[in-house]
């Protein structure tokens, strides 16, 4: 036997991937009523016709679900799948902080860090009240992993498409699997989950035939031209004005007639400058005559609070990283992306941009420990796996292929679904201090989806005095949680 053979013969077969499941009863206390219900958690392989080959395992994929025990009927009660962000976000966020029968403790006061260590609680607003619950990881995060082999692209589902084909093909098999093709089937995604469920709403319809009863929108981005600062792309400035007026007002940064003024009067009024004159003047660049622009940079100035000279300076084009810096600068404070409210301290007071986000520094610690919990000690599921939160490492590495030279923009995906599905209806959750993905961007998106005839009834907005994670405030938090509950039963 030559040594060639013999390293052949020696190399052991790889094991087949297998799902690999555990399922746990509990219970809790909602309304002063007992819910019971069943968590199943785990890992099933995604795999994928390749030819000659047949079916190749690709992925292997984290999920979560629950399901209310003693219901009748249990087939046709309604299902809703649930993810996060990013790209490069596990579903932690709404499975912890809105959805889910368990839920991270809340600080009393939006700007206070908890002091770990942490511990969950019952969650009283829980949607499992109204339809059971699937939290899904796409690839890359939580403890979802594409699986090694020779052919494998280890980078393959950190695309747009890509990212479409695995969740889909989840879904699809979760409803197969559990008989679900009967439920009133939903969508709920927060923001790059906003994107991915509209992009779902046509991949769902066009591959499977499946057809959804409504999609939940929390902190939206369906159209990326309206939050990328790029050259060229006015329209985020107009865009996020009343965001940044609303941050000012909130610091007490604007003069006292701004401050005084009722808030939905005050909103009217910047969104209408925004606009009009804001929106006209910036259209016009360099023609914009010397007195004009005098007199818009005033009016910037005077509703985001910085100095005009500043706003002269940003060729009244004022960029978020910028404004969240500058706002507070004086005090030695920056303000949050995630949510403006919340404010952080740097070790540099005069450079450009903040150094971290203190919003998301509010949340990070307290989820991660929550999650790492209940999955090991609760669910009862076991990895040594790093769970996945929040993975930085997939952003850069993301691909959108499909969009070269263009922006992002699943807004027409989603009109189409809605038009080939006259039932399917929308709900849509804006926080008033997301700097993230602001309302006013996202008003733009809906205002321009080119809905006809009845459909446009079909799409309702929501708005709560919250940032991006809306939920992480108890009284924007109940006033989410009752929406969504009443969305589910008119959509169902």
């Amino acid at each position: 036997m030559t040594d060639e053979t013999k390293s052949t013969e020696d190399k052991a077969p790889v094991a087949e991937p297998v799902d690999r499941t555990v399922t746990t009863k509990h219970t809790i206390k909602v309304g002063g009523k007992e819910l019971k219900y069943t968590a199943t958690v785990g890992t099933i392989v995604i795999r994928e016709e390749v030819d000659k080959e047949g079916h190749k395992a690709k992925a292997e994929m984290f999920f979560m679900s629950f399901t209310k025990d003693g219901t009748r009927n249990a087939a046709r009660r309604p299902l809703t799948f649930s993810f996060n962000g990013g790209p490069g976000s596990s579903s932690v966020w709404m499975l912890l902080g809105l959805l889910g029968p368990r839920r991270v403790p809340l600080a009393k006061d939006d700007n206070v860090r908890l002091s770990p260590p942490f511990h969950l609680t019952d969650n009283e607003y829980t949607l499992l009240e109204e339809t059971d619950l699937v939290f899904i990881d796409p690839i890359g995060t939580g403890y979802s992993r594409p699986l090694s082999g020779e052919k494998t692209d280890p980078d393959e589902f950190f695309s747009f498409r890509r990212d479409l084909d695995s969740v889909g093909e989840f879904i699809r098999l979760y409803i197969s699997r559990n008989e679900r093709w009967h439920s009133p089937k939903f969508l709920i995604g927060e923001s790059y989950g906003t994107t991915r469920a509209a992009g779902l709403s046509g991949h769902l319809q066009d591959r499977h035939g499946l057809f959804l009863n409504g999609i939940m929108l929390v902190s939206v981005v369906l159209n990326f031209q309206t939050i990328l600062f790029h050259h060229g792309n006015d329209l985020p400035y107009v865009l996020y004005l009343p965001s940044f007026a609303l941050t000012a007002r909130y610091h007490g940064k604007l003069a006292k007639k701004f401050q005084d003024m009722d808030q939905v009067a005050f909103i009217a009024e910047v969104r209408k400058f925004a606009e009009t004159d804001y929106a006209a003047a910036l259209m016009k660049g360099d023609r914009l005559e010397a007195r004009e622009y005098d007199r818009i940079a005033a009016r910037v100035a005077a509703y985001t609070g910085l100095a005009e000279s500043y706003v002269k300076g940003c060729n009244l084009r004022v960029e978020i990283m910028r404004f969240s810096k500058e706002l507070l600068r004086e005090a030695s404070l920056s303000v949050g992306r995630f949510d403006s409210r919340i404010t952080g301290i740097d070790r540099d007071d005069v450079s450009e941009n903040f150094e971290r986000d203190p919003s998301f520094d509010i949340v990070h610690g307290v989820y991660s420990a929550c999650l790492n919990d209940l999955v090991r000690r609760e669910l009862k599921f076991e990895s040594d796996l790093p769970y996945e939160i929040l993975s930085f490492k997939i952003l850069p590495r993301w691909k959108y292929s499909e969009h070269q030279n263009s922006y992002v923009n699943t807004a027409e995906t989603l009109r189409n679904a809605m038009m080939k599905n006259p039932h399917l209806k929308v709900f849509v959750a804006n926080g008033r201090y997301d700097l993230a993905t602001p309302f006013f961007a996202t008003e733009y998106t809906f205002d321009h989806l080119g809905l006809r005839g009845a459909a446009r009834e079909n799409v309702e907005m929501a708005y709560y005095d919250a940032g991006h994670m809306m939920y992480v405030n108890r009284k924007s938090l109940s006033a989410l949680a009752g929406d969504l509950k009443r969305f589910v039963k008119r959509a169902s």
